[in-house]
């Protein structure tokens, strides 16, 4: 059971003691004090719990753990320009906050939702302002970029460039196909991941004890699986669950049904352990080309309430471990089956991962791209690599040339074939094979290819298959 209690102090942007939405403001009078103390208590758990430092943020150690990159920029006020990319309930929008409290820079907010090109422009304005007469730089946080279209961003574009503005954009879309080129090649990109079950847990311990409640195990576990790595979501459904806990008595102690009903989706049929098992079942039927058994599993999983987002996670894994270029075509079916949960939701999302499943299922099978780039990598940590060959080496600076770089370098696009006969990887590694295809599918094509080409390029008595 999870009560009051203390808990780790790890990072969501989304944890926390409870704080107020903004700063508090000096009020003009006690009236105003009350009101505003009124207005804090009936806040959203989400928000009350809202972190107030690094410290207190839930998850994404990789960018905000000590000497992670991100909390170190923060920490000395020098971000540049950055896209926060990331799933909801991350906490893209808190971290954004936690820069406004960190810089010396002026915060300015805006959302691509409702904000014009007028009010880009009106940004700018007050940011060259304030450069002008004292010296200030402007920080301009943008919530969900991938909604600015074109003309706005190119709007925005100049004054990032010149450092006019440092641009802090927030998104869920991939912004390598939502951004313009432009203002996105100006920025870095930091990635959020979704919380995983031990971060998730944690927000749970400090809204419970914000809230004064209790919770059974199995409310909390089923939670935590229905979440899908979302803070905020979870915040809000035990939010609900508690209130509807508080009319069987003081204080609430939330159980499963209450949190069955917060979250609008029935219990999981299955145990916590049992999850496991099921979602390997999955993934073994359709990595056996048993599209009957996986469209069953699949069902099995939406039943229970399975989180659609985590099955088509799955799904895109599977596609390039188990399939790869077999059948080049099922990672863009795996993927647009992910894109459509999110962009269509449950339960019309079950036919884009039927469909999915179907096509993963009965396509040729290869695991060959995943050996490859295990091998590769495992060769890599086994010691220091090779040095670049000369003909390789970037030769576009002032001096490359009289260095020797590039010299020898043969465009293959100059040859009437297409390819020339050329080492590309390190004299240490000549020979080296990390991809064989195997004969099913398109691979079958793929290794005619390579053994045609690697017959011009290797030297009489070589073996087919060079060193390994």
């Amino acid at each position: 059971m999870l009560g009051a209690g203390g808990g780790r102090r790890t990072g969501w942007a989304g944890g926390g003691t409870p704080a107020r939405r903004y700063p508090r403001r000096v009020p003009e009078d006690l009236f105003a004090a009350a009101a505003s103390e009124r207005l804090a208590a009936r806040a959203p758990l989400a928000d009350r719990l809202r972190p107030r430092t690094l410290d207190e943020v839930v998850g994404q150690a990789h960018l905000l753990g000590p000497d992670a990159p991100l909390r170190r920029l923060i920490e000395a006020d020098r971000l540049s320009s950055a896209i926060l990319w990331g799933p909801a309930g991350t906490g893209k929008t808190t971290l954004a906050r936690l820069v406004a409290t960190a810089t010396e820079k002026a915060f300015e907010s805006l959302s691509a939702v409702d904000a014009t090109v007028k009010d880009v422009r009106e940004v700018i304005a007050r940011g060259r302002q304030r450069l002008g007469e004292r010296g200030q730089g402007t920080i301009l946080f943008l919530d969900e970029v991938h909604r600015f279209s074109k003309s706005q961003q190119d709007a925005l574009l100049p004054a990032v460039e010149e450092g006019l503005i440092v641009l802090v954009g927030a998104t869920t879309e991939n912004p390598y196909f939502t951004v313009n080129p432009p203002l996105l090649s100006r920025s870095t990109m930091f990635r959020l991941e979704p919380l995983g079950a031990d971060d998730l847990r944690e927000l749970v311990a400090r809204g419970l004890v914000a809230e004064g409640a209790t919770a059974a195990e199995d409310a909390v576990d089923h939670l935590v699986l229905r979440a899908g790595g979302d803070g905020r979501q979870t915040l809000t459904a035990l939010e609900v669950a508690v209130a509807l806990a508080g009319g069987r008595g003081s204080p609430p102690h939330v159980i499963e049904s209450d949190m069955e009903a917060a979250l609008g989706a029935n219990a999981l049929r299955y145990g916590r352990d049992e999850h496991y098992d099921v979602i390997s079942a999955f993934i073994k039927s359709i990595r056996g080309s048993d599209p009957d058994a996986g469209i069953w599993w699949l069902a099995t999983m939406l039943e229970a309430g399975e989180d659609a987002r985590f099955i088509a996670r799955r799904l895109v894994i599977l596609a390039s471990e188990d399939i790869g270029m077999a059948d080049p075509t099922s990672l863009l079916v795996a993927e647009a089956a992910s894109r459509a949960v999110d962009h269509v939701g449950l339960p019309e999302a079950q036919l884009n991962l039927a469909q999915a499943v179907i096509h993963l299922a009965t396509a040729p099978k290869s695991n060959r791209t995943a050996m490859a780039i295990w091998s590769a990598r495992e060769e890599v940590r086994r010691g220091p690599g090779g040095r670049v060959p000369s003909p390789l080496r970037d030769a576009h600076y002032q001096g490359a040339k009289g260095l020797g770089h590039g010299e020898g370098y043969e465009y293959p696009h100059d040859d009437p074939r297409g390819w020339v006969p050329q080492q590309h990887l390190p004299d240490e590694l000549v020979g080296r094979r990390y991809y064989e295809p195997s004969s099913h599918g398109h691979e079958e094509e793929i290794s005619r290819r390579m053994q045609d080409l690697r017959a011009q390029h290797e030297p009489e008595g070589r073996g087919e298959g060079g060193d390994r």
